[in-house]
């Protein structure tokens, strides 16, 4: 059928004349089919049966509400089901006021309006920024200006780390824990930086400040059933004010000096008072030893004159010879004079200069050992020999 068919769309509605539908007749069969649906008949007379539509072609209207009271219930209840994922809590309510708090996994719950439900995350690492946000140049003065102990103001920027160990507080016990967080940890904070000096602060404190101002906040969230746990504050930056920076560098300068010579000073004190302390103990032990020596010596002495008097009062004569011997040998070893005995009518003498010497050098030598070697023995014949010589040197002279 071409579109341009003049009978399309006229096949058993059209009029006798061939005129279009007519709009009564569509009227009456669309209310006989909405009275269909609810049950109900036909009351406009016979002339609707001859075209075919009656109520009874239709569903019953009570099975199809029924069927559409099933689905909405069951959408209903399907749309109690949730899943709890891992690190997640979920807090269920019931009309409002809180029922359970269930662990991770598939859950279910009556559907609203009877119950709600709610899911946090307990895992999450949340971060709260003190004195900037996102990026340590975007300061926030208002919070990060404090007044320290000795009445300076110091720049202190900082971050607090925390987690959630109770779902329940963090929802319902406090209108806006977050904002909570963040002024807890600035009071905190502001807390212990006014009980320490300055110096403290800015440069050997910094672990043992973090590690206090964490203490605090957990105590203060404890006490307000925050539901929060802090994990870290992180100190990001600390320095004086912009408009003493200046000075304030030359301050840290001059104590950077002050520090350098003091070390100095130090080393120098560990170089020289060891050195002298030994020094003097070195002279203190030989002093000891030399006082020990000289005991010793003199109680040497005394002993060996007491067993010389005991001798001598054994024997007198032979005891004073003896010390006379050894007193001149002594004596004669310390000189480098030599005696010669005339009387065995030998001149030739030989006379060991080398060993002479060394009898010098060592005082206590014993010289007789010697000078006791023998001299060599004259030869008969050696007189003539000499007088032969000296005969010569007579007759050589002119």
């Amino acid at each position: 059928m071409a579109w341009n068919d003049p009978q399309w769309g006229n096949k058993g509605n059209r009029n006798p004349d061939g005129g279009p539908p007519d709009l009564d007749e569509l009227w009456r069969r669309v209310n006989q089919r909405l009275n269909g649906l609810f049950g109900k008949k036909d009351t406009g007379g016979g002339s609707g049966g001859g075209d075919g539509f009656s109520p009874e072609g239709f569903p019953g209207g009570g099975n199809l509400v029924g069927l559409l009271a099933g689905v909405l219930a069951l959408v209903w209840v399907a749309s109690g089901f949730y899943i709890v994922d891992t690190g997640q809590r979920g807090v269920v309510l019931r009309f409002g006021q809180y029922v359970e708090t269930t662990e991770p996994g598939p859950r279910w719950h009556f559907p609203w309006p009877i119950e709600s439900r709610e899911i946090v995350n307990v895992d999450q690492v949340r971060t709260v920024e003190i004195g900037y946000r996102n990026n340590v140049k975007s300061k926030v003065l208002k919070e990060s200006l404090m007044l320290t102990d000795d009445e300076n103001i110091i720049d202190l920027q900082f971050a607090v780390q925390y987690i959630l160990k109770d779902p329940v507080e963090f929802l319902f016990i406090n209108r806006a824990p977050e904002d909570s967080a963040l002024q807890i940890a600035e009071t905190a904070m502001r807390e212990i930086v006014g009980k320490n000096k300055m110096d403290f602060v800015l440069y050997e404190g910094r672990a043992e400040i973090a590690a206090r101002a964490k203490q605090l906040m957990q105590d203060i969230h404890d006490r307000h059933k925050t539901g929060i746990s802090i994990s870290q504050v992180t100190l990001q930056n600390i320095q004086p004010p912009e408009q003493v920076q200046a000075a304030f560098d030359d301050a840290v300068k001059a104590g950077q000096d002050r520090e350098r010579l003091k070390n100095e000073a130090e080393a120098y004190f560990n170089d020289v008072v060891p050195r002298a302390r030994g020094l003097a103990s070195r002279l203190q032990a030989e002093a000891e030893g030399y006082k020990l020596s000289v005991i010793a010596n003199a109680e040497g002495e005394a002993s060996r004159f007491t067993q010389i008097l005991t001798e001598y009062q054994k024997a007198p004569q032979v005891t004073r010879q003896r010390l006379y011997l050894d007193t001149m040998q002594t004596v004669m070893n310390n000189t480098s004079k030599i005696l010669v005995d005339q009387k065995g009518g030998n001149s030739l003498l030989y006379l060991p200069l080398d060993k002479l010497q060394q009898i010098v050098s060592q005082p206590y030598a014993s010289a007789p050992d010697v000078l006791a070697q023998p001299a060599p023995a004259s030869v008969p014949g050696d007189t003539r020999s000499r007088d032969a010589l000296r005969n010569r040197d007579r007759e050589a002279r002119p």
